[in-house]
């Protein structure tokens, strides 16, 4: 079943054209990935299909809704980390989810959630003084609060230790085996190739190449992800 449908999405900022006719579908229960250089487009996608920007043309539906025009109704079944998340610096973690519990009509305990995502004893810690990867896990589990059918995600580990990306991946594995649908825009091919059931490579705002991360390489005749990548991107690897 098809959960995300984009069809020739295009948007454009002050006369530049960020993204070019773009067109996916996501399946219900995937891990997708969206995947590009910096200033692809694969950003703004994300941001359209969330519902923060109106496309200028095509069309994007999230279960079966206009996510701009309908983003009240989709608050209840989609969830966000998105790239420039923040929180006040002073806030406790066991606040935060708190009082993201209450914008919802039927939210998850948040109490659980804080157990089940191991920041019990982070509970009283102000989000300033949390690591990197702590503040991901908490942006994770205030993603889960509406018990969401969907999560979008934004460069979820950019910064983080090698240690704290991997525990990462384990948590978006997990977000899976609880029945979400996750789009995961991402850089790191490594990152693509150990989570993706599919991933769409963004350049130039288009959608340059889309399939499993065995058929991109096998597209590409490449040896790797890594290697399909820098071929299909017309970018020369280091």
């Amino acid at each position: 079943m098809t959960v995300i449908e984009i069809d020739d999405l295009r948007k454009s900022y002050r006369g530049t054209q960020a993204v070019k006719g773009v067109s996916l579908t996501v399946g219900r229960g995937e891990i997708f990935g969206i995947a590009g250089p910096n200033g692809a487009g694969k950003t703004t996608v994300l941001e359209c299909v969330s519902g923060l920007r109106r496309p200028d043309g095509g069309a994007v539906r999230v279960l079966g809704l206009d996510p701009y025009d309908d983003r009240r109704a989709l608050l209840q079944r989609v969830g966000a980390q998105l790239q420039e998340a923040a929180l006040p610096d002073g806030i406790k973690v066991g606040e935060a989810l708190r009082l993201y519990a209450a914008l919802y009509d039927h939210p998850a305990d948040w109490r659980a959630l804080m157990d089940e995502w191991g920041l019990s004893d982070r509970k009283g810690a102000r989000f300033g003084a949390l690591s990197g990867g702590w503040k991901q896990r908490l942006f994770i589990a205030l993603a889960l609060v509406g018990k969401p059918e969907v999560v979008l995600l934004d460069e979820l580990t950019t910064g983080l230790d090698p240690d704290a990306r991997r525990t990462t991946w384990g948590l978006i594995r997990a977000m899976r085996e609880r029945g979400v649908t996750v789009v995961l825009v991402t850089h790191f091919m490594d990152e693509a190739e150990a989570l993706c059931d599919r991933i769409a490579v963004i350049d130039g705002g288009r959608v340059v190449a889309l399939g499993t991360p065995g058929e991109l390489v096998a597209a590409a005749g490449a040896a790797g992800l890594e290697d399909a990548y820098f071929a299909l991107t017309g970018r020369a690897g280091a």
